[in-house]
């Protein structure tokens, strides 16, 4: 195949057996590919910040609507309301703790134990008043 100078050089463009192509272009050539099996960085790997955010998450949508049904919609006392406050955070910490945190450090146990204690607190104080 003649380069643009004119001069023949080395056909490389033709497809070789092996080689990956979409129409007529190649997309991926036999012997550079690596084998289906290595994917280095496909596999999954969970992340405490992940269950710490879900849980955090959970826990300031759950214990407004917590309040709202117990206090607004059905009249319980603030005490029941609070029980239901505590089961729901303790519904959540297990929820986490079965997802992985189970797993992680004591750093991120005990940070995800303090967010949830922290808000059930502000729950706790605002069924006080």
């Amino acid at each position: 195949m003649p380069d643009p100078q004119g001069e023949d050089i080395e056909d490389f463009d033709e497809p070789e057996e092996g080689d990956i192509m979409a129409g007529d272009r190649r997309i991926a050539r036999a012997d550079t590919a690596l084998p289906d099996w290595y994917a280095s960085d496909t596999h999954y790997r969970p992340i405490p910040i992940v269950w710490f955010a879900g849980a955090l998450l959970l826990q300031v949508i759950t214990q407004p609507v917590v309040v709202f049904l117990g206090l607004g919609l059905l009249g319980l006392s603030p005490l029941v309301v609070l029980a239901w406050a505590l089961l729901t955070t303790g519904l959540i910490w297990h929820h986490t703790w079965e997802r992985g945190m189970s797993v992680a450090s004591g750093v991120w146990k005990a940070a995800t134990f303090a967010m949830l204690a922290f808000f059930l607190g502000i729950t706790a104080l605002g069924l006080a008043s």
